[in-house]
């Protein structure tokens, strides 16, 4: 039988595929769309991560969600100084979240709130997701706009206390396999695991409509 981590890999992977070649990631990353779209997506994790890394603290000592709570994970501050760099040092002043934004974040709160299972699988989604493909838009963010290498402007991207990623990834995906949770909990996190992707794929589909391509 898989492993409960291969599961939510294999179930979750139509939507990974169709999150990452996302109109507008395509667009961002073949270097079609400026910078000015790079610190909107910018903005919009913030919120994402805000929803999720504001219960830190207080799911660390959940029983399913705490072993999963790693600070060298958590994303804010960088986000932060990458906005702080992208629109100025007033950037929360124009920090606005699209309502697909809007809605994937509540959606995050109320796992968090509700249900520790549910956020794990948010949390997987995404930190996981940036541990390996973000590497990629990394690499062309600093190609395409000039960043310093791993400086302001992609820090979000960069896991200074990670010095090993695929070892970091072996071990999540093992807390994952040993997550205290039973049959249909697992299947029930699954399904999370898929609406993650849909909400983010919301995301990325209402930047598409914000950064249309001229014709």
């Amino acid at each position: 039988m898989d492993s409960f981590s291969t599961l939510i890999r294999t179930a979750s992977h139509e939507q990974h595929v169709e999150a990452e070649t996302s109109t507008f990631m395509s667009d961002l990353l073949g270097g079609r769309l400026g910078v000015d779209a790079y610190a909107r997506y910018t903005e919009q994790l913030w919120f994402v991560y805000e929803a999720l890394e504001s219960a830190a603290d207080r799911l660390a000592a959940d029983p399913v969600a705490g072993p999963f709570i790693r600070p060298q994970l958590l994303r804010l501050a960088s986000l932060e100084r990458d906005l702080a760099h992208l629109r100025g040092p007033a950037w929360r002043a124009g920090l606005t979240a699209l309502p697909a934004t809007r809605e994937y974040a509540a959606r995050v709160r109320e796992c968090a709130d509700q249900w520790p299972a549910g956020y794990v699988a948010h949390h997987y989604t995404r930190y996981l997701g940036d541990l390996s493909g973000g590497q990629i838009i990394r690499d062309k963010a600093e190609r395409t706009w000039g960043f310093a290498r791993k400086g302001d402007g992609v820090r979000f991207y960069v896991f200074e206390e990670i010095g090993n990623p695929a070892a970091f990834k072996r071990e999540y995906r093992e807390l994952l396999d040993g997550i205290r949770a039973d049959d249909l909990e697992k299947q029930r996190v699954v399904a999370e695991c898929k609406r993650a992707f849909a909400l983010n794929t919301g995301v990325f589909r209402a930047l598409g409509e914000e950064f249309p391509l001229s014709a």
